[in-house]
């Protein structure tokens, strides 16, 4: 399972509305630490399917969303829960340090 692109036309429903914690990955295609922490985003999200959600949103087609949440550098990454931003987490890390990130959500 890979982790899906969400847009701002998506983000309400497939984010602010989600039953579980939703894993937003803000990225863009010339950020070459985003390219390193996808697949580990797409691992993570294959394992705990059944606990956390992980989407991305492209910040170049997505302004809005950057700004609303305050996206100033990418990598970035935010869980939502119930509609509200739970962990914040930035820059590119290798995935000991982002499972112990998000530890709370996968237990």
């Amino acid at each position: 399972m890979t982790a899906r692109n969400v847009t701002e036309q998506t983000f309400e429903a497939e984010v602010l509305k989600s039953d579980k914690p939703v894993l937003v990955d803000f990225w863009a295609e010339w950020c070459g630490p985003c390219r390193m922490v996808s697949p580990i985003l797409d691992e993570i999200a294959t394992e705990n399917s059944e606990k956390i959600d992980i989407v991305k949103v492209n910040v170049d087609e997505n302004p809005n969303l950057a700004m609303k949440y305050q996206i100033t550098s990418i990598p970035a990454m935010k869980v939502f829960k119930a509609g509200e931003v739970a962990t914040s987490i930035v820059g590119a890390k290798p995935k000991p340090a982002l499972e112990a990130d998000l530890a709370a959500y996968l237990s």
